[in-house]
């Protein structure tokens, strides 16, 4: 007989900061990688437009994942106990993943742009390499990286926004519910 599912979604929401930052790094995410998948289709100057915007957007994901771990380290909200323990080692599994996926695409991103010689930008501030040129098979090897790193990033986030899904309309437990804001639909 399967085991009943709590509506955990009222005494168990996520703080604000972490609904904020949850949701502005998968925006980042997929900004990032559309514009990586696109850049080489248009000419020139919106080329480089779009490689100054994923240089940008790269940065300020540095900046939020930093925050984002401290936070969940110290202050943000954790999953609830009420989780079943194969449901709860999936979620923690999943999260873990994509924290690490996330940070190595950040390293790697860096490692690529600044192994070629070139800088990275910031809103037009340039940033330059703190490193010597890389061999070229070096930089080939970084970009291929960054590239495959960034698929399974939007694999694995695309499972877990499927699954927060079942959980919504499949099991009914408002698990989403959680990590959105108050006034959004699904919320009640």
């Amino acid at each position: 007989m399967p085991h009943p599912v709590p509506d955990i979604t009222d005494t168990l929401r996520y703080d604000r900061p972490t609904i904020i930052l949850h949701w502005t790094t998968a925006f980042l995410v997929l900004f990032q990688f559309a514009l990586g998948e696109t850049w080489s289709w248009p000419s020139k100057p919106v080329h480089h437009l779009m490689v100054v915007a994923h240089l940008t957007a790269g940065i300020l994901l540095t900046a939020i994942m930093a925050f984002r771990i401290v936070w969940r380290l110290t202050k943000g909200r954790h999953l609830s106990d009420l989780l079943r323990p194969a449901d709860r080692m999936v979620a923690v599994g999943v999260e873990y993943t994509l924290y690490a996926l996330l940070m190595a695409e950040i390293a790697l991103g860096y490692l690529w742009r600044w192994g070629a010689g070139q800088t990275m930008s910031f809103f037009g501030l340039l940033i330059p390499s703190p490193f010597a040129r890389f061999p070229a098979e070096t930089v080939s090897w970084l970009q291929m990286l960054h590239d495959r790193n960034a698929w399974l990033i939007v694999g694995l986030a695309s499972g877990h926004g499927a699954a927060a899904l079942f959980h919504q309309f499949v099991l009914k437990d408002k698990v989403l519910g959680r990590m959105l804001p108050r006034a959004f639909p699904f919320h009640s």
